[in-house]
């Protein structure tokens, strides 16, 4: 005990009491904070599921099925120099925007196990606003082009049905 602690010990008492209480005012929002933070870990383990691997296929479907069957299907002339331009720019925001998602994966994994993380919410912001608009480019612009340019010879839109369908069904190892 100090010497104000010896001169006044009911103050000490009630100095005690302020910081409980303080520290129990907080103890009391825990709960609110509980939701938002589950909430925030759900969403972390989620993106990282869905993008962590998904984007990728995604975009690895487009450039080896998807591109090579519009531009081999394209007429020449302006409408392949189209066709050209725009998978050069979806092509290169496919690595833009896995760059993006490389940037900010580390930080997700941290919220997804609850540890303490800060997210580049710059980064964050761009792979969202980037992400759409590759998304509007390719819905407005790009999958109507290929839709009628393959849709000029049937077998050109099978082949490219049969090549997804291929891609998705399991492997299997046949012994004899």
């Amino acid at each position: 005990m100090s010497i104000s602690d010896t001169d006044a010990p009911i103050s000490h008492f009630t100095h005690c009491h302020v910081g409980i209480l303080a520290q129990l005012s907080r103890l009391n929002e825990l709960p609110a904070l509980l939701g938002p933070a589950a909430l925030a870990r759900k969403t972390a383990e989620q993106s990282i599921a869905f993008f962590g691997k998904g984007m990728y296929v995604h975009h690895q479907e487009e450039e080896k099925e998807l591109f090579p069957a519009v531009r081999s299907s394209a007429h020449a002339g302006p409408e392949r120099l189209r066709v050209e331009g725009l998978i050069d720019q979806l092509t290169a925001g496919h690595r833009e925007l896995e760059a993006l998602w490389e940037s900010i994966a580390p930080g997700l994994h941290k919220v997804a196990k609850g540890q303490d993380a800060s997210l580049d919410e710059a980064s964050l912001s761009r792979l969202v606003q980037q992400y759409r608009q590759h998304a509007l480019l390719e819905e407005n612009e790009f999958l109507p082009l290929a839709e009628t340019i393959l849709g000029r010879n049937s077998n050109h839109m099978a082949a490219l049905g049969l090549s997804l369908h291929m891609r998705h069904v399991p492997r299997f190892a046949a012994h004899i």
